[in-house]
C-alpha cells in the first residue's frame, strides 16, 4: 500500500489527466510561482513561438517591478528567472535559435534593476545570471548573428556589468564573435577609453561613500568603472585573438590620447601569451541588501 501512495510519476500517472490537471488548478491557488510554470508548459505546448511569447512577457514584468525582496524571498526570485532561462536555453533555441539570443540579451539586460531591489548575499540569483551568460556562445553560434551586430550587443552588456552578470562574456563568445566580431569590440572599447569624462562642478557632486582618503563621489566610480571595464575587455579580447603583443602595442598608441586609462591598463612589462598583467580587480558593485 505504501508503494502505491508514494509520490512519484508512476502512481501520479494512474489518476489520469482529467484528476491530475484538477488538482494542479487546485494546488496552484494562491502560487504565483507554480502558476507561472503552468502557463510556461502550456505555451511550451502550443508551439515555441507560443512559449517565447510567455518567456518575453515575463521578463518584461520582471524589468517592470520595483519591490525590495529580502533573502527569504530571493529563492523565489532566483527559482523564477531560473525557469525562464531554462526555457529559452532548453526549449526556444531548438526551434528558434535567433529568438532565443534576443530572449537571453533581454534577460542578461535585467540583472541591474534585479540587484538593485534584492538580497543576493549568498550568491542564488547571480548564479543564474551566470548560466545564462554561459549559454550565450552556444546560442549564438546557433543564432549565426552578424559579427559586428553581435560586438556591438557584448559591448552594452559590458559597459552594464556593475555586479558581474557577464564575467567572462568575451570568452564565452569568441567562437561566434570571430575575428571580425573581436577586433570591432576592441574599438568600440577603445573608443569609450577616449571619451571624455564632464567632471561635475564641486557643488554638484554626489557622495555615495566614504574612505579612509576621504569622501568617495559617484562621478569618481563611474571613471573607475569605465577604467576597469576597458583595461578587462581589451585583455579577454587580447586573449581570444592569441595577440597579446598587439594589445600591448596598441595602448602604447593610444597613451597620448588617454593618458589616464593607458597608465591603468599598461602592464608594467611584457606579457606571455595567456598571462595576466594585472591583477583581477573588476570592481563589481554588491547588490542592494549588501551596500
Amino acid at each position: 500500500m505504501a508503494a502505491k501512495t508514494a509520490l512519484n510519476a508512476k502512481n501520479l500517472e494512474a489518476l489520469g489527466a482529467e484528476r491530475l490537471a484538477k488538482l494542479l488548478i487546485e494546488i496552484s491557488i494562491g502560487n504565483a510561482a507554480a502558476k507561472r510554470r503552468l502557463r510556461l508548459e502550456l505555451a511550451d505546448a502550443q508551439s515555441p513561438a507560443e512559449l517565447a511569447k510567455e518567456v518575453r512577457k515575463r521578463l518584461a514584468t520582471i524589468a517592470r517591478s520595483r519591490t525590495f525582496i529580502d533573502r527569504q524571498g530571493v529563492r523565489s526570485l532566483a527559482d523564477d528567472l531560473e525557469a525562464q532561462r531554462r526555457a529559452i536555453v532548453e526549449t526556444v533555441v531548438r526551434k528558434d535559435p535567433r529568438e532565443a539570443l534576443d530572449l537571453l540579451w533581454r534577460f542578461m539586460a535585467l540583472a541591474p534593476s534585479v540587484f538593485d531591489r534584492c538580497d543576493d548575499s549568498n550568491g542564488t540569483v547571480i548564479g543564474v545570471f551566470h548560466d545564462a551568460c554561459s549559454a550565450i556562445g552556444d546560442v549564438a553560434l546557433a543564432a549565426k548573428p552578424d559579427a559586428t551586430a553581435l560586438a556591438d550587443q557584448a559591448f552594452e552588456a559590458l559597459v552594464a556589468n556593475d555586479y558581474g552578470q557577464v564575467d567572462g562574456l568575451i570568452g564565452v563568445l569568441t567562437m561566434a564573435l570571430g575575428q571580425t566580431g573581436l577586433e570591432h569590440l576592441r574599438q568600440r572599447m577603445l573608443d569609450l577609453s577616449n571619451r571624455p569624462i564632464a567632471k561635475p562642478a564641486d557643488k554638484d557632486r554626489v557622495k555615495i561613500g566614504w574612505s579612509s582618503a576621504g569622501p568617495i563621489y559617484a562621478d569618481e566610480m563611474a571613471e573607475r568603472s569605465r577604467i576597469s571595464t576597458v583595461r578587462h575587455a581589451l585583455q579577454d579580447i587580447a586573449d581570444a585573438l592569441g595577440d597579446v603583443d598587439a594589445f600591448i602595442e596598441q595602448f602604447d598608441e593610444q597613451a597620448s590620447k588617454a593618458p589616464k586609462i593607458a597608465a591603468e591598463i599598461a602592464p608594467p612589462a611584457r606579457r606571455g601569451p595567456g598571462r595576466r598583467g594585472v591583477a583581477d580587480d573588476r570592481g563589481h558593485r554588491t547588490s542592494a541588501a549588501q551596500q
